[in-house]
């Protein structure tokens, strides 16, 4: 398969993902549940997730593109890729809508230890497309921050 081919499939899936996380919400953020949590001085504004997101899957699409082209265990890639879409996606419906702030941050937790996995141990044939990762990773600890303070505060 060419390198445009896996970047389109995995724009498609990374987007799908957070189309769905996003429905899992149910309107999350504009429930009366969040708005009247006690949230981390530091919680950008609204409008900063969805562009963080996107920036965050399209740098993420690249990467894995560079991933599935180059690398040759396949197999672990795959398997930490689903676990990492699986996390990704339900921590969504375990704090939006379960309310089950410390489940979420567990969750949190292993997808932003999962993402430095990819970092530093399935990139040996990335080069420096592995620094695509690094605003997911970022962005990641800023997440688990802001559930733990809400965890901590509520």
């Amino acid at each position: 398969m060419k390198p445009i081919t896996y970047f389109f499939i995995f724009l498609a899936i990374n987007f799908g993902g957070l189309a769905f996380g996003s429905w899992l919400m149910n309107n999350g953020p504009t429930s009366d549940w969040y708005i009247n949590l006690n949230k981390a001085p530091w919680t950008p504004p609204g409008w900063v997730f969805g562009a963080a997101w996107t920036t965050i899957m399209i740098c993420f699409s690249i990467y894995l593109t560079k991933l599935f082209t180059s690398e040759k265990d396949m197999k672990r890639i795959t398997i930490a890729f689903l676990i990492q879409f699986i996390l990704n996606v339900s921590w969504n419906f375990l704090f939006f809508n379960l309310h089950l702030v410390f489940m979420a941050l567990i969750g949190i937790t292993l997808l932003t230890a999962l993402i430095f996995y990819f970092y530093f141990n399935l990139s040996k044939n990335a080069k420096k497309h592995k620094f695509l990762l690094l605003p997911y990773m970022i962005w990641l600890c800023i997440a688990t921050s802001l559930n733990l303070y809400v965890l901590v505060y509520n």
